[in-house]
C-alpha cells in the first residue's frame, strides 16, 4: 500500500469516527494467490443481482449504520458490519441488530451482492485499495461508497478485480440514531454510476425513499463543495450568531434565532436572491460600519467572516437588482476599507 494510503489511516488516530480503520491497516495485505485483474470474468458473464440484496457495511458510523438500517427496512439483508469503537459497536447493536459485527475483510466476503463502504473521505482510497489487494472482492459484487467528494475513480482498484462501482451520497446530515430514519424520505442522493448500474442505483435510492441526482464524475467535487458550503457553513454561521447574541446579553439565543432563521431559509429556497433583506441589501453603510466596529471590539475573530459574507451578499444583491450600484458605493467603501484594515492587522 502506498505511503499516502498509510497516511490516510494515521490521520484518523484519536478520532471518534471509525477508529477500526487504524486497526485494520495491518491486516490489509495481499494474500498469496489472490485473484488479479486478469482472472476477472468479462462484464457479459457477471451475475444478475437478486431483488433483495445481501449487504455488508464497512464503517458503522453515522451514515453507514443508518443507511444499513434503511436497506434492512426495505427488505435487503444486512448480514455483517465492521466497527470496533464503542460508538460503532453501539450503533451496530441499535440499528443493525441482525448483522454480525465482523472484521473488515469478513464483511467484504459476506457482502455477496452489495458492499457499502461508509468511511471518511481521507481513508476511502486506502480502504478500497486494501480490500482489492486482499482478494476478498469478487466479480459482479457491487462496491458502493457514500462519499460526496469522490466518484467512481476511487473505486478503480475494486473494478480491477471485477467488482462493480457505485457512488451513492445522501445529501443529509446524520446523527447516527434511529431518528435519522425519519429524515430519509425525500432525501436526494448524489449518484455516479456506470451505465449498467443506473437501474440498480435507481432502485436502491427508491428503496431508501430518496431521489437520485445524477452527478458526472468530473462534477463530484463541485457537488460536494456546494453541500458543504450550504450545510456545514450554515452550522458555523448559526453558532456565530448565537455567540454574538450571548455577548449582547441574550440568555436563549436559539429562541430568538429559530423563527428568524427558519423563515430566512424557507424564503431563500423559495425566492432565491429575492429573499435578501437587511442592511447590506438596502445599502445601509452606516449600520454595517457600526456592526464592524462593535464586532472588532467584542469578537474580532468574527470580523473576517462577516466581511466576506457581507461583500458576497452585496455582489448578489447588485446582480439581482435588489441593490442599485449608486446606493452600494458607500457600503462597498465601508467593506473595502474594513477589509484593507484587517489585512494590515
Amino acid at each position: 500500500m502506498r505511503a499516502g494510503a498509510h497516511g490516510a489511516y494515521l490521520r484518523l488516530t484519536g478520532t471518534t469516527f471509525e477508529d477500526w480503520i487504524i486497526a485494520m491497516s495491518a491486516s490489509l495485505r495481499p494474500r498469496p494467490g489472490a485473484p488479479t485483474g486478469s482472472a476477472v470474468e468479462p462484464p457479459g458473464h457477471l451475475p444478475v443481482l437478486p431483488r433483495h440484496l445481501t449487504v455488508g457495511v464497512i464503517g458503522a458510523g453515522r451514515v453507514g449504520a443508518v443507511l444499513g438500517a434503511a436497506l434492512t427496512a426495505a427488505g435487503h439483508r444486512v448480514v455483517a458490519a465492521a466497527g470496533v469503537s464503542a460508538a460503532s459497536t453501539a450503533r451496530i447493536a441499535r440499528l443493525l441488530p441482525d448483522a454480525r459485527r465482523r472484521s473488515v475483510l469478513a464483511v467484504a466476503r459476506a457482502a455477496t451482492d452489495l458492499l457499502l463502504v461508509a468511511v471518511p473521505d481521507d481513508a476511502l482510497t486506502a480502504v478500497v485499495t486494501g480490500l482489492a489487494e486482499s482478494g476478498v472482492l469478487r466479480a459482479g459484487q457491487v462496491v458502493a461508497h457514500t462519499s460526496g467528494a469522490y466518484g467512481l475513480g476511487v473505486l478503480a482498484p475494486a473494478v480491477e478485480v471485477g467488482a462493480r462501482p457505485l457512488a451513492l451520497h445522501p445529501a443529509m446530515t446524520f446523527t447516527g440514531t434511529p431518528d435519522d430514519l425519519d429524515r430519509l424520505p425525500g432525501v436526494s442522493y448524489g449518484v455516479t454510476a456506470p451505465p449498467e448500474l443506473r437501474t440498480l442505483a435507481t432502485r436502491l435510492v427508491a428503496d431508501l425513499d430518496g431521489v437520485p441526482e445524477w452527478i458526472d464524475e468530473a462534477d463530484r467535487s463541485l457537488y460536494h463543495a456546494a453541500l458543504a458550503h450550504g450545510a456545514n457553513h450554515l452550522v458555523t454561521l448559526v453558532n456565530e450568531a448565537a455567540d454574538r447574541l450571548r455577548d449582547a446579553g441574550v440568555d436563549e439565543p436559539a429562541r430568538v434565532l429559530a423563527p428568524l432563521l427558519r423563515a430566512a431559509l424557507e424564503n431563500a429556497l423559495r425566492l432565491g436572491d429575492d429573499a435578501l433583506t437587511g442592511p447590506v441589501s438596502r445599502g445601509d453603510a452606516g449600520t454595517v460600519q457600526r456592526h464592524l466596529e462593535r464586532l472588532t471590539a467584542t469578537a474580532p475573530d468574527s470580523v473576517g467572516a462577516y466581511l466576506a459574507l457581507a461583500r458576497r451578499t452585496a455582489d448578489r444583491a447588485i446582480a439581482a437588482g435588489r441593490l442599485r450600484p449608486v446606493d452600494a458605493e458607500s457600503l462597498l467603501g465601508v467593506l473595502g476599507g474594513a477589509t484593507n484594515r484587517e489585512a494590515v492587522a
